[in-house]
């Protein structure tokens, strides 16, 4: 009886994988099509990409690609992996063909804008590692909180209160006292969730609800009435790049990473270290344990409640820091509710890097390539509205939170609050 159930369930499995590397290869060959009669027609001249910026000591020559050839090439190939999904689809390579396949649309439409302009490649790269620092950091924070299984829904609200006390007291104590304010904030707000619901059992989902709708009505009304009266205090300093002596003198890859603010560098640091803890350390496996089973972590000594403390309140730092980006980072000012959503586009980042730090930067990089694309296509005077390309960056949000990227599993007492007995 139980070979029989079993066997029943790999094949409902097994119909499933086929299902979907079908549905796969039909995306695929769509986009085939799309790509020739929408990028192939009547597209001419050569797409030059710059990969070397005039002030580089070490210049490396243009890219030059042919754009009517390249992108019948790129349809090609798209045809190419659309058919082999359903002739050979499995659930690794699904992936892999819907992954490539997406890059190589990219591709072709980077070169159909840029067919007979010129475009800096190196600096739409730097600008996407800038754009992709908050959305890496709410994803971190949102990793940091549910790998202990509390759902943090109130990255949004840390973020636009980091931004808010970073353009605050950074105008009144400077720079660094706004960072460092930002992320006490911000911190503040993560053990306010943590109390709501690990100590008083809030619903997660209404607790971060409500510290979302506090913060924006709270900033909101302090912008127009105070802000608007006292500019001296919406004035902040902003953090400026700093280059790394020979490491940002790399041809492409040395503007990208080493040639940036504090907030890039601060990330990029913060998620090397997230990934270390949480993956290599004695505490950090006491952390998913707790996120796993909290009922066994507790049998064997770990205090439940202090971890999840600990780790929303360190996720509400990570969200400060992010959002005092928004300010001190990017332009000196605080603006009405000016995080535009990234805090939701960051979980959308945790759950397509599977609660994983490097992950989450890795999609967050996605995510900032999307929107620093549509502001580099508006200065090539493409044909499609800007306001269409405005809305890349969530359209991919929809994509991955509709698990089009294929299944990800959060911890296993994700969400669940914990009572000990």
């Amino acid at each position: 009886m139980t070979e029989a159930v079993a066997g029943a369930r790999a094949q409902r499995l097994d119909t499933a994988r086929q299902r979907q590397a079908r549905i796969v290869g039909a995306v695929l060959i769509g986009l085939a099509l799309f790509t020739v009669l929408v990028f192939g027609i009547d597209t001419a001249g050569d797409a030059t990409f710059r990969l070397s910026r005039p002030r580089d000591p070490l210049a490396l020559p243009d890219l030059v690609v042919p754009a009517g050839p390249f992108i019948h090439i790129a349809a090609a190939l798209l045809a190419f992996l659309g058919a082999r999904q359903f002739v050979r689809g499995g659930l690794r390579w699904t992936a892999i063909s819907l992954g490539a396949g997406l890059a190589l649309l990219v591709m072709a439409f980077l070169v159909w804008a840029t067919a007979g302009k010129a475009f800096s490649l190196t600096g739409m790269l730097q600008a996407t590692m800038v754009r992709a620092v908050p959305i890496a950091l709410g994803g971190l924070a949102g990793v940091l909180c549910e790998r202990v299984a509390v759902v943090n829904i109130a990255i949004e609200g840390m973020l636009l209160a980091g931004a808010f006390t970073g353009a605050l007291v950074g105008s009144l104590l400077g720079g660094w006292g706004g960072l460092v304010s930002a992320v006490v904030v911000g911190g503040a707000f993560g053990f306010m969730l943590a109390a709501l619901v690990v100590t008083y059992r809030m619903d997660q989902i209404i607790a971060g609800v409500v510290i979302n709708m506090f913060v924006l009505g709270l900033t909101s009304y302090v912008s127009s009435q105070v802000f608007a009266e006292v500019r001296a205090l919406n004035n902040a300093p902003v953090f400026r790049a700093w280059k790394i002596p020979l490491l940002g003198d790399i041809p492409v890859i040395g503007p990208m990473l080493f040639d940036q603010n504090l907030f890039v560098y601060g990330a990029l640091i913060m998620v090397a270290t997230a990934t270390y803890y949480l993956f290599y350390t004695r505490h950090g496996l006491r952390a998913r344990a707790v996120g796993e089973h909290p009922r066994a972590a507790d049998t064997l000594g770990i205090d439940v409640y202090r971890t999840r403390y600990i780790h929303v309140t360190l996720g509400g730092m990570v969200a400060g820091f992010g959002g005092a980006w928004f300010t001190l980072g990017s332009v000196g000012r605080f603006d009405e509710n000016m995080t535009g959503g990234r805090g939701f586009i960051g979980l959308a980042a945790m759950i397509f890097g599977r609660w994983h730090p490097v992950g989450a930067l890795m999609a967050a990089l996605v995510f900032g390539f999307a929107d620093s694309l549509q502001q580099k296509l508006a200065l090539l005077n493409t044909p499609i509205p800007s306001e269409f390309l405005a809305m890349s960056p969530y359209i991919a949000t929809i994509i991955v939170v509709a698990g089009l990227i294929g299944r990800a599993r959060a911890p296993a007492a994700d969400g669940k609050p914990y009572v000990k007995e």
